[in-house]
C-alpha cells in the first residue's frame, strides 16, 4: 500500500483520539515549545490514559491539534484513513444501536463516485463510507468495517456493503451488492436509482455538478448525505444521457446546479431547464461557491446557514476524496455544510468572514446562547493547526453589547 501504515494504525486505534499522526513537520502538533523543558529533555505531553504525574509512555493525546474548545480534527494522512475515523466517529458500534446496517466501499481514486454515494449516507440506508486502494482494502478500512460489523439492510435487499464502481474491492464474508456504470453519470444515476428504491419514492429536488471541477462539487456530497438528494455529474459543455435520464425519473424535479460557467456553461443550462425548474447556486471561485451553497435556500433546498447554531465542515481543496468521507458529519451531530480551504496555513478570507457573519452572541449569559461546532478533515498537511486555531475564535460565542 501507498498510504502511510503508521497514520492509520494510530488514527483507528485511537479512534480519532491522536491528531499528530501524519501531522505537520514543523513540530506544532508536538504540545512542546517553550517552558516544555530544557536541554535534549523530551518535551512531556500528556498522553492518553496516563495520569498527570506519570512518565509519558503511551501516545500523545494532540491537543490543541486533535481538538479545541468549538473544533474536533479528524487527523488523517489521507481520505482512506479519514474515511475510517468518521465512520466509526458517526457510528461507534459499541452497541448494536450505535452500527450502521450498511457500509458504502468507494475507490480513493473516483473522488466523483464517492461525492455521489453520500446520497446514501441519507435515510433511511444512512451508510457511511470507506474507500479502497487499487482492488484491495487497506488496512485502516479492513479494521474500520470489521469494527462496524453492518448487520444488513433490507430496504437494498439485506446487504451489508454497497460497491460503488467496479474498481472498488471486494468484500469478503460480506453481503453486497454493486452499483455499475460506464462513466461517473451512469454511476451516479445508479446511486440515485438504490437510494430511490431504498426511500420508496424520488426527491423533488437534484443537484447538478461538474465531473471536471472536484473543488466546485465538493460542497455537494454533504447535502446530498443530509437531504437524500443526488449529485449527478455534467461536463462543462454537455449533459450526458445518463444525467438526463436520471433527472426525467425524478418528473421535472427542482435542479440546482453548483458552481459558476466555468465549471457548468450556461448551454448546460439551458439543458437542464427543458427537465425542470433549475437555479444556478455559485460564488466567484470554489471557496465563495461553498459559502454561497451553505447560505443558500430555496423552500425545502438549501442549507440555509445564516444565522449561528450550526455543525460546520472544514476540508482541503487538494484532498476532493474528503468530502465524500466528512458526509455523514454533515448528516448526523451538529449538521452543517462543507466549507473549503485552498491553502493548509491560510483561511481563506470569504471564509473569515462567514464565520464572523455567523459568530454566535450573548447578551447576558452565554450558557442561553446557541453554538458553533467545526469538524476539520486531514491532518495538518490539509488544514494547519494555526487556521484550526484562528477557526476555533471564530467559532467562539461572544459577548454582545447592547448598551448602546
Amino acid at each position: 500500500m501507498r498510504r502511510s501504515r503508521l497514520a492509520l494504525l494510530c488514527l483507528l486505534a485511537l479512534a480519532l483520539a491522536v491528531a499528530a499522526c501524519g501531522g505537520g513537520d514543523d513540530g506544532s502538533s508536538s504540545g512542546g515549545g517553550a517552558g516544555s523543558g530544557g536541554g535534549d529533555e523530551p518535551p512531556r505531553t500528556p498522553v492518553l490514559g496516563a495520569s498527570g504525574d506519570e512518565e509519558p509512555e503511551g501516545p500523545q493525546l494532540g491537543f490543541p491539534v486533535f481538538a479545541t474548545k468549538n473544533t474536533t480534527r479528524v487527523a488523517g494522512a489521507d481520505p482512506v484513513a479519514d474515511a475510517a475515523a468518521v465512520a466509526q466517529a458517526v457510528y461507534p458500534s459499541r452497541t448494536p444501536e450505535t452500527r450502521p446496517r450498511l457500509v458504502v466501499l468507494a475507490d480513493i481514486d473516483d473522488w466523483r463516485g464517492a461525492i455521489s454515494a453520500a446520497q446514501l449516507a441519507a435515510k433511511p440506508l444512512r451508510a457511511p463510507i470507506l474507500f479502497t486502494d487499487e482492488g484491495e482494502l487497506p488496512e485502516a478500512t479492513d479494521a474500520a468495517l470489521a469494527q462496524l460489523a453492518p448487520a444488513g439492510a433490507p430496504e437494498a435487499g439485506r446487504a451489508q456493503v454497497i460497491r460503488i464502481g467496479a474498481a472498488a474491492a471486494e468484500a469478503d464474508d460480506y453481503r453486497s451488492r454493486t452499483v455499475q456504470g460506464a462513466n461517473p453519470a451512469a454511476i451516479a444515476a445508479g446511486i440515485d436509482r438504490l437510494q430511490t428504491a431504498a426511500a420508496k419514492g424520488n426527491s423533488d429536488a437534484v443537484v447538478v455538478a461538474s465531473s471536471d471541477s472536484p473543488d466546485y462539487a465538493m460542497p455537494a456530497a454533504g447535502w446530498a448525505a443530509k437531504s437524500g438528494e443526488p449529485v449527478l455529474w455534467t461536463t462543462r459543455d454537455e449533459l450526458p444521457p445518463e444525467t438526463r435520464a436520471a433527472i426525467r425519473a425524478h418528473r421535472r424535479p427542482s435542479i440546482y446546479v453548483l458552481g459558476p460557467p466555468e465549471a457548468v456553461s450556461d448551454r448546460v443550462l439551458q439543458q437542464l431547464r427543458k427537465l425542470g425548474e433549475t437555479r444556478r447556486v455559485a460564488g466567484a471561485d470554489p471557496v465563495e461557491t461553498a459559502i454561497a451553497f451553505a447560505r443558500f435556500s430555496d423552500g425545502d433546498f438549501g442549507w440555509n446557514v445564516v444565522d449561528p447554531g450550526h455543525g460546520l465542515v472544514f476540508a482541503s481543496v487538494a484532498r476532493p476524496a474528503d468530502a465524500g468521507a466528512a458526509a455523514p458529519l454533515s448528516a448526523s451531530g451538529s449538521y452543517g455544510p462543507l466549507l473549503l480551504i485552498e491553502e493548509a496555513r491560510a483561511l481563506p478570507p470569504p471564509v473569515q468572514e462567514y464565520l464572523l457573519d455567523i459568530q454566535p452572541g450573548y447578551d447576558e449569559d452565554p450558557v442561553r446562547g446557541v453554538y458553533n461546532h467545526g469538524w476539520l478533515m486531514g491532518d495538518e498537511s490539509a488544514v494547519s493547526a494555526d487556521v484550526q486555531a484562528r477557526i476555533d475564535t471564530l467559532l467562539e460565542i461572544q459577548p454582545v453589547d447592547t448598551s448602546d
